[in-house]
């Protein structure tokens, strides 16, 4: 039995059905990303012992309000922040580099506008007032194949928030900063892994963070892998997940 030859309207019709529903799935997910939440990926080791190679989490956009650093690809529709809600001290955020307005980076925001910061022998200072340091157990890295230990400690930001930090070193030009006034309008910004990041502690790399160049808050974890498996190895995925970093919040 033969079947029946489909009616050439009918397949017309059927195809613009199917490019109707494709479109309307990218302008949906399109309207998430740019209003409510962006997946990005950790890509360093800036930000250990809070965020790790390998993880992947949402930031969110409303949080502080849309900027051209909200937009997809950077667009610049507009200028300045519509809606816009200033970032507390503590939060891990994600920016455009200034100097490009391009590039994503993800630091904590340690200064706001009209504070001065410095880092005088690997202790931070907020408008002269230093940051209290807790001594933590070594953060050990073992991915690699061999141990790597780090001295951690818990720093309490002026106002109380708390968060890990890594330091290697009290000398170097980052462990013994001029002092530096954020301007209005601006952040500065440090990473967590005190002697392996760029941050606002260079003028020329990174600088002062200005509002409208930041993306969003670092919401939660949605997944995170420690690298050592590829597609040509599906069967090692779940042993390189890390199960117990999984949907957690970033603190």
């Amino acid at each position: 039995m033969q079947t029946p030859p489909v009616p050439r309207g009918q397949t017309a019709s059927g195809l613009v059905e199917f490019v109707k529903t494709i479109v309307y799935a990218v302008l949906i997910a399109l309207g998430i990303r740019t209003v409510l939440y962006e997946p990005f990926n950790i890509p360093s080791a800036s930000m250990v012992p809070t965020l790790l190679i390998g993880d992947y989490l949402f930031v969110s956009k409303f949080t502080y309000g849309y900027s051209f650093a909200s937009l997809p690809y950077g667009i610049r529709l507009f200028d300045g922040r519509i809606a816009g809600s200033a970032p507390d001290r503590g939060d891990v955020v994600v920016f455009k580099l200034p100097r490009d307005g391009k590039t994503d980076y993800i630091k904590r925001v340690i200064g706001l506008p009209g504070d001065k910061v410095r880092v005088t022998g690997g202790v931070l200072y907020i408008n002269d007032e230093a940051a209290n340091l807790r001594r933590l157990p070594d953060f050990v890295d073992d991915e690699r194949g061999f141990a790597v230990r780090y001295a951690q400690f818990m720093e309490t930001l002026p106002g109380g928030r708390e968060h890990r930090i890594l330091k290697m070193t009290n000398e170097g030009p980052y462990n013994n900063t001029p002092v530096f006034t954020v301007p209005p309008g601006h952040f500065f910004a440090m990473g967590d892994h005190r002697d392996n990041s760029q941050d606002s502690r260079d003028p020329e790399a990174v600088g002062f963070v200005p509002f409208e160049n930041i993306v969003g808050r670092a919401q939660f974890l949605f997944f995170s892998t420690d690298g050592n498996w590829s597609i040509a190895r599906p069967w090692e995925a779940l042993t390189a997940i890390r199960y117990s970093r999984l949907l957690g919040a970033i603190r």
